[in-house]
């Protein structure tokens, strides 16, 4: 039984975060945690922002994988409020960013624009994903009647 992608936004942003995950961890063992290794910042510190910076990892990991499976699902309806839901953190996780840099150092904003384009981008494609819900991916009308 071959597996049929459903929904290819949910696929492409399940890839997206897949790949987000991966250089997340990468950026932050090579260049981002080595730099908390020093005597001005103290233990509990940076206890506390590697576990962050891995939880925001592991977060993007679980929603990769989470719209792949959702990217085969039949119904779109079972699944739609989980896309909302991870919306909805995409959107306060981009709020946060910008709220944060603009509050700490506004001059800093430029350095928040390759992780706000990612961001906006995948939350792009999970609103395309959404809309998709009711439009048959062959173009053709469902038996059911109900789209995909």
């Amino acid at each position: 039984m071959a597996i049929k992608i459903r929904n290819p936004y949910y696929f492409i942003a399940g890839i997206l975060a897949i790949l987000f995950a991966v250089t997340h961890a990468g950026n932050g063992q090579s260049v981002v945690l080595p730099k908390l290794d020093i005597e001005a910042v103290s233990v509990d510190t940076q206890i506390a922002f590697t576990y962050v910076w891995h939880i925001i990892t592991a977060e993007n990991l679980i929603f990769g994988f989470a719209f792949l499976i959702m990217s085969i699902v039949r119904e779109p309806s079972k699944v739609s409020f989980t896309a909302w839901i991870i919306l909805s953190i995409l959107i306060v996780r981009l709020l946060v960013i910008l709220g944060v840099t603009i509050i700490l150092d506004a001059s800093a904003l430029g350095g928040t624009l390759i992780d706000s384009i990612a961001i906006i981008i995948y939350i792009g494609l999970l609103i395309l994903g959404i809309k998709l819900r009711n439009c048959p991916v062959s173009g053709r009308p469902s038996q059911s009647g109900r789209g995909l």
